[in-house]
């Protein structure tokens, strides 16, 4: 049961705020958690010239119909109860207030919402389909490729990896599915084929409630990297 899985959380550096705690102790204290949170660090900052887009595209946000926010925010992530608690806590007031609902709706998912989360992302290093995005449109849209192409662009780092990396990535993906059931997610942002690679090794050692509270951390980053696209998105449309 992964119900509450972030609720205790402390804030990192990067931004990130959702790794789990138990008392003093960070559960993930065997995970690689410096490095993986730097490589997969959000761009921009309130000051920086999108910082008008993401203004933009936030009011845009608040004023669509409920189904259209849903329906955008099911781009960011297929959870359907993340998407609506997120599009439920509209109007938001600023990007930073947004990312926190995501952040909280994000500790809120079961194991069974996170596994719904899991079918809208392809394998690291596999290929996106069609299947892992809502459809877009001006009234809640991030454009026509949606989740297929934000996918491609998280995952560049990975493409430019050697075959044999390529090859041991594979490999480990099919062990992991085989160990805990459910496909490999990381924040691939920023990181490349081996830096994903150490990673996926390093948590096949976790037991199954450890791994599922690791899924749960790099889900919110990834949410909140896609709430930017997704609102930088919706800044475009006429």
């Amino acid at each position: 049961m992964i119900t509450h899985v972030l609720r205790s959380a402390r804030r990192l550096e990067c931004g990130c705020r959702l790794l789990p705690t138990f008392g003093a102790r960070c559960l993930l204290a065997r995970q690689p958690v410096r490095e993986s949170v730097n490589m997969c660090a959000e761009p921009g900052s309130p000051g920086s010239p999108g910082s008008h887009a993401l203004r933009t595209g936030l009011h845009r946000f608040n004023g669509v119909p409920d189904d259209a926010a849903r329906q955008a925010l099911l781009n960011c992530c297929s959870s359907s109860r993340w998407a609506s608690a997120v599009a439920a806590g509209r109007p938001f007031p600023s990007f930073a207030e947004l990312q926190s609902e995501s952040d909280t709706a994000v500790a809120a998912l079961t194991e069974a919402d996170l596994r719904a989360a899991l079918a809208g992302h392809p394998r690291i290093g596999g290929q996106p389909t069609s299947a892992t995005a809502a459809p877009a449109g001006p009234n809640g849209a991030v454009g026509p490729n949606g989740a297929v192409g934000w996918s491609a662009q998280e995952q560049s780092g990975v493409a430019a990896g050697g075959e044999a990396t390529l090859r041991a990535l594979a490999d480990r993906n099919a062990d992991y599915e085989r160990h805990f059931g459910h496909i490999y997610l990381a924040c691939a942002t920023g990181r490349s084929a081996p830096e994903l690679l150490r990673f996926l090794t390093e948590r096949l050692g976790n037991d199954r409630e450890q791994e599922w509270r690791v899924v749960a951390a790099e889900l919110a980053k990834i949410n909140r990297i896609r709430l930017r696209k997704l609102l930088t998105g919706l800044a475009g449309w006429a």
